[in-house]
């Protein structure tokens, strides 16, 4: 984005803007809560009454996820993970939300790390968070500006509450933001189709295919 571009914005807005494709060095994947304390396939079989949530993310968001990761860090852009992790073993400085939620995974545990399927590269940055929002309870913001990102490039679960927190205030934080609906996971469709439609106005919302061929399309620039 140039400056002349904002500048150059109506009084009255323009919703077209929000649709802008990424740019080569300027984007980055951030990919939210996809840890062993969220899914495993054990915890899939003691919790058998959110099937359609396990089916969605062994299905479509770990599947969609291991092609998005490839793309993306083939074409140079950067990868970014959260967890949900306390800086404590024992969770004192976890969120009033989360202690009354019950929501606790400690520090360096089995629970806090990224499913081996999607594993961090040892280059990549997680950032470990204990409130619903990473902009809200992180330096994210600093770290993205610092990377020189403007277009941030969502996926993880739960879509209608981690994932829906960080499009919000990524979108309030200046960056341009893109939600890969088939990427993300709820408990019920229901929810699902909900968020979508309560975030819409904040993200231009696309399918793993769509971002896919957006990132094949930038070799194709680069070769011309």
């Amino acid at each position: 984005m140039k400056k002349s571009e904002i500048d150059a914005l109506p009084l009255a807005g323009d919703v077209s803007f929000r649709e802008r494709g990424m740019e080569p060095g300027r984007t980055a994947l951030l990919l939210i809560d996809i840890q062993n304390g969220e899914y495993s396939p054990q915890k899939a079989r003691e919790e058998p009454d959110y099937a359609y949530f396990w089916g969605r993310v062994a299905g479509t968001v770990i599947p969609n996820g291991k092609r998005l990761l490839a793309a993306c860090r083939s074409a140079g852009v950067e990868v970014l993970f959260t967890t949900v992790e306390c800086y404590t073993l024992d969770g004192r400085d976890r969120s009033l939300d989360y202690k009354v939620s019950g929501i606790f995974y400690a520090k360096g545990s089995w629970e806090a790390q990224v499913v081996d399927e999607l594993k961090p590269l040892p280059n990549e940055i997680v950032i470990p968070k204990m409130s619903s929002s990473v902009f809200v309870s992180t330096n994210i913001a600093y770290v993205l500006r610092n990377l020189g990102i403007e277009y941030l490039v969502v996926m993880g679960i739960l879509t209608d509450q981690c994932v829906e927190s960080a499009v919000r205030d990524a979108c309030d934080e200046g960056f341009l933001v893109t939600l890969i609906d088939d990427a993300c996971a709820t408990k019920t469709q229901e929810r699902q189709d909900a968020t979508l439609r309560a975030i819409k106005g904040y993200c231009r919302q696309r399918k793993t295919e769509q971002v896919l061929a957006e990132l094949s399309g930038w070799k194709q620039q680069a070769a011309e």
